[in-house]
């Protein structure tokens, strides 16, 4: 045996086998102060990019720009969202953590063109759910942004839209990871309460994405374009008008394929996600033992 060759991992003590499973249980990504600043920074320059025509005072002159913004605001993402990623990675991202993400990234941006968008059947939108909840909200929003990313790069849906797209998923993902009773609701209870989010998310991330787009419309002689001189619940009535006109069949699609998936095919996935956490066993250190005090087998 060569020096520094590594350990084999330490059998768990009776200490440690007592102790509750929230503190056992292996986290891909724990979020550090410096990653939970960066996480808050993104998502309220986020809310300011998709909320800006509501945030507007009436004849502000803001609305001059309303074609210009949503280009700003996309270059502004990208570049938060990089960081905010980066930052995660520093704070813990290990070489197993992404070799996960790799996969699951690669797994949700195939998913996604299945239904090439058809009527919102977007069935990656299930996979990132599950994942969010085992792995954790940090590791959430990065897979979200990631899958994004690269299914863009897939689909050809290269634009203004993909740093929405990617800061939205990651927000919806991380989202996951946040729901309560991680470490003891298992079972049925715990497919319902993800089936429910997963319902109310897949709308939420169609709503959101409606305001990024919603801007470009044309406000001459249109009852649901935004209008700069009129104030906010004047326009918040004009943009639910335009999403239930336009979007809300789409959005229902995406949430019904969601429900469905994470109801038939939510207990496998997440005993197969749970599993490949506690093999990874991203917490446990690599330590190193000198050959001399290796005893060679008799």
């Amino acid at each position: 045996m060569t020096p520094g060759h590594p350990s084999a991992p330490t059998p768990p003590t009776a200490a440690s086998a007592t102790r509750p499973r929230s503190q056992r249980q292996a986290q891909a990504v724990r979020l550090g102060p410096r990653s939970l600043a960066a996480l808050a920074l993104v998502s309220a320059v986020g809310v300011v990019a998709f909320g800006w025509p509501f945030l507007a005072p009436p004849g502000s002159g803001i609305g001059a720009h309303a074609q210009d913004a949503p280009w700003l605001f996309a270059g502004l993402l990208v570049l938060l969202v990089a960081i905010v990623a980066a930052t995660i990675s520093e704070s813990g991202l290990g070489p197993k953590a992404v070799a996960m993400l790799g996969v699951l990234a690669a797994t949700g941006a195939a998913l996604r063109p299945i239904g090439a968008g058809t009527a919102g059947i977007e069935p990656m939108f299930f996979l990132m759910v599950l994942s969010g909840r085992v792995l954790g909200p940090g590791f959430g929003f990065v897979l979200g942004a990631v899958t994004m990313f690269a299914s863009a790069l897939l689909t050809g849906g290269v634009g203004p839209w993909m740093p929405f797209q990617m800061l939205a998923l990651g927000w919806f993902t991380a989202g996951a990871g946040l729901l309560p009773g991680p470490d003891r609701l298992r079972g049925r209870a715990e497919l319902l309460l993800l089936t429910g989010y997963g319902f109310l998310a897949a709308f939420a991330y169609g709503l959101v994405m409606n305001m990024q787009g919603w801007p470009y419309l044309d406000p001459d002689g249109s009852a649901i374009a935004p209008d700069p001189d009129a104030g906010a619940l004047a326009n918040v009535a004009r943009f639910v008008t335009y999403w239930l006109a336009t979007s809300l069949g789409w959005d229902l699609g995406r949430a019904t394929v969601t429900v469905v998936l994470t109801l038939t095919l939510g207990t496998p996935v997440l005993k197969a996600l749970r599993r490949a956490t506690r093999r990874a066993a991203f917490e446990t250190p690599v330590t190193f033992e000198d050959a001399a005090e290796v005893k060679r087998p008799t």
